[in-house]
Parts: C-alpha cells; structure tokens; sequence
C-alpha cells in the first residue's frame, strides 16, 4: 500500500513539476499606431503575427495589445492602472512617444509620463522594456536629439530594459510603407514581427 502511494506521488510530480516550471510570459503592449495595425487588418499587424508565431511553436509567450492609434504617453498613464490590473502581465512593454513628439510636446513632461509608466508597471511587478522612438527631422536636430536621448536616460533611471526603434528596418523604403510615409503597410509587418520576435526574445533571455 505505501508502495503504491509513493509511486502515485512521484507520478505526480512528474506530471506537476514541467507544468509550474513553465510559467506564462504575459506581454502587455501599450503602443500607438505602428503597433496597433493602422490602416490594416487587426490580424496583418506585427503583433498578431508574432502571436500566431509564438503559437505555432507551442510557446509559453502571450501578447495583450494594448495598443491605440494616436496615443500618447499621458493617454497610455490614465490607462495603465486598470490594464495592470485586468490583464496582470509579467512584462510591460512602452511603445509610445511618436505623438508627444509629433505634437511638440515638452521633453521633460515626456520623460516623466515615460517614468511613471514604467514606475506603475514595476509596482505591478512586471519586468518593462522601453522602446527608443525617433521623430522625423523637420522638427529641428535640437528638438530630435533631446527627444530621442530621453528614452536612454529613461531607461537608465528606471532600469527598464531598452529596445532599438523597431520601424528603422522599414522606414524610407516607398514599397515597405503607408501612403503617409509614416507607418508600415502590410508588406513591412511581417519584417516588424521578425525583429521583435528577436528582440523580445533578448529581453526575455535577460530577466
């Protein structure tokens, strides 16, 4: 009888333990349009694809995308409570800046909503990962350059994890992008999915 009871156990544990060793990688995306597949289909943007990627090889790797078209920093910070709270991610990665910077809007208010995010995030005990955002050169090299270093020294401060600008791959090629010269077409998306399936697997190699 013990017999039997010590082998039903150990069974057990080998049916348990691959489970609880294998623990879901939550990823919520809080982004703006070149996230949120503008001007496409929902199923033709890079998340999804990635998705439908991750799920063809059975990973442990789940994408909320959380993302809005026209979003800005201060918008993702009214919403990131109840995202946090709904979805519980084990990551949190910030796609998000291009409005504040397309609007003119200070530096210094996009380095704290930026902070706060990932503040909020970190409290919520997720890993955050920052993307690094450029604007288009018209708004002047001093403008660009403070815009652009903001997210390294963000990403220092807080100790969230920085990625490189993922559109770089795609921008300026006429048969890669929109009619707007802005975001992606349907062409680009998969390219854009191929480079966050590699960056996310470094972010994720990391913790």
């Amino acid at each position: 009888m013990t017999h039997s009871i010590l082998r039903f156990v150990f069974i057990l544990f080998l049916v348990i333990k691959p489970l609880s060793a294998a623990a879901n990688n939550t990823i919520l995306i809080l982004g703006d349009s070149l996230s949120a597949a503008y001007g496409l289909k929902q199923e033709q943007g890079w998340v999804q694809l990635l998705q439908d990627k991750y799920d063809a090889e059975q990973s442990n790797i789940k994408l909320i995308n959380a993302s809005i078209s026209g979003e800005t920093t201060g918008g993702a910070l009214r919403r990131v409570d109840a995202l946090l709270a709904q979805y519980q991610p084990t990551h949190v990665l910030i796609e998000l800046g291009a409005n504040d910077g397309l609007r003119g809007f200070p530096v210094s208010k996009l380095q704290a909503n930026l902070t706060e995010l990932i503040k909020k995030s970190q409290a919520a005990n997720a890993t955050s990962a920052l993307m690094e955002i450029y604007i288009p050169p018209n708004y002047g090299p001093r403008y660009s350059k403070m815009f652009t270093d903001s997210f390294t020294q963000v990403s220092k401060n807080t100790n969230a994890y920085l990625m490189d600008f993922f559109v770089l791959k795609v921008a300026g090629q006429n048969d890669l992008m929109q009619n707007d010269n802005l975001h992606p077409n349907k062409t680009a998306q998969p390219i854009l999915r191929d480079e966050m399936y590699n960056t996310i697997k470094l972010w994720l190699n990391k913790d």
